[in-house]
């Protein structure tokens, strides 16, 4: 059985950006981790929310759903959700055949 994800969340130096990081392989077990980071990033209200995508190694439809969920929630309250690649095989797989990877602005980090 593969490790637990890494989650880490953090307010980024500029204070007008909420940043989840997230390493390993991510599935259905991990879904308590990812609630409470979004609970953490709707807590904090920063303008942009940036999910750092760019060390997971496998991911399936609870990433999916999560960050579909945490899109409409910023949406509704006015604030931005942005994803961090560059995505790996794996997770730019997921978003591209479901056809969520319109539904993401994706920055890449030039790694």
């Amino acid at each position: 059985m593969p490790a637990a994800p890494e989650l880490r969340a953090h307010i980024d130096r500029d204070e007008q950006t909420f940043v989840i990081t997230v390493r390993g392989d991510v599935d259905y077990a991990d879904a308590e981790g990812f609630e409470q980071a979004w609970e953490a990033a709707d807590r904090a209200a920063m303008p942009v929310t940036a999910v750092d995508l760019t060390q997971v190694t496998f991911a399936d439809s609870m990433l999916l759903n999560a960050l579909i969920e945490a899109r409409l929630r910023h949406r509704a309250s006015g604030r931005d959700l942005v994803l961090i690649g560059p995505l790996r095989p794996a997770v730019s797989r997921l978003l591209t055949i479901t056809g969520a990877i319109r539904l993401f602005t994706i920055t890449e980090t030039g790694r």
